[in-house]
């Protein structure tokens, strides 16, 4: 986990310091001929969450793919949407457990941020809906006796249950930054909220798909991304 979170620092820093230098570049590019304001592309933009290919590679209890796509509506209103498929298996003290499966979030995002000449980068804020269907396997667990004079009681047989659901609410802030014409990198954190979930009548739903890992106490989540995608225009308006 400690070069997961070494990647991924990595990459915020990228973004950063790359959308600094965009704004000296373009400041310094600015003359007076450039009076009237360029045409803007809408179009679809789709890609792939970065962030959970590397942990996929780091972490051997975890797998993961999701794809990122969003549709330009307004000057700054966007369609956004993602579709996944996760696997992680948590290993507690008392319990370990797998859970698996797919998942969609659907929504839209706003760009609150204003470009400067030529650029079409986004500091957004947006709004999901998401849903996962998916199965967990019970892999090993304790029963609490209150003594351990007997020895720690490991259980060791599976117990796999099937068509669970859940659905939920989140926030999601974002930046995204235009690395050469039409290619983009972005990052973003997402707060999550349980709105519904169908669980196993022997067990809590320790792991959502697309939501992430749940506790007894809060039905909030974080989640984050890193995403590389690359933008099709299909046409161009003035500001």
């Amino acid at each position: 986990m400690r070069q997961l979170r070494t990647y991924l620092f990595f990459i915020s820093f990228l973004i950063a310091g790359y959308i600094q230098g965009q704004e000296e570049q373009e400041e310094q590019k600015i003359t007076a001929r450039d009076t009237l304001p360029p045409a803007e592309k809408y179009g679809f933009r789709a890609g792939v969450d970065l962030g959970r290919l590397i942990r996929t590679t780091v972490d051997d209890n975890y797998s993961g793919f999701e794809i990122v796509g969003d549709y330009r509506i307004y000057k700054r209103l966007y369609i956004a949407g993602e579709i996944g498929n996760e696997s992680l298996v948590r290993d507690e003290e008392n319990v370990s457990i797998e859970g698996s499966g797919s998942y969609i979030r659907a929504g839209v995002d706003y760009n609150v941020y204003d470009n400067w000449y030529g650029m079409q980068n986004s500091i957004y804020v947006g709004l999901r809906y998401g849903f996962s269907t998916f199965d967990q396997t019970l892999n090993e667990y304790t029963i609490f006796t209150g003594t351990n004079y007997f020895g720690v009681n490991r259980i060791t047989d599976t117990i796999e249950t099937d068509g669970l659901n859940a659905s939920w609410i989140e926030l999601v802030f974002g930046i995204e930054v235009e690395l050469i014409n039409n290619l983009y990198l972005g990052g973003n954190v997402s707060i999550r909220s349980l709105v519904s979930e169908k669980k196993s009548e022997r067990f809590d739903n320790l792991y959502i798909p697309g939501f992430g890992r749940t506790n007894d106490f809060s039905s909030i989540g974080v989640g984050y991304g890193y995403t590389l995608s690359y933008l099709i225009p299909f046409a161009k308006r003035k500001r």
